[in-house]
């Protein structure tokens, strides 16, 4: 499934979602990378 979420205050990143994270972000992968962020809503 993919995910979008926000890692700074304009930028986002799409990507496989991998996990969801205590503190309310989500871990999505891109390529080899995983990044963290805040969820955008639909």
């Amino acid at each position: 499934m993919l995910k979008t979420i926000m890692i700074g205050t304009c930028i986002s990143v799409q990507g496989t979602f991998v996990q969801a994270l205590h503190n309310g972000k989500v871990a999505v992968q891109v390529g080899g990378r995983v990044f963290q962020g805040t969820p955008v809503g639909s």
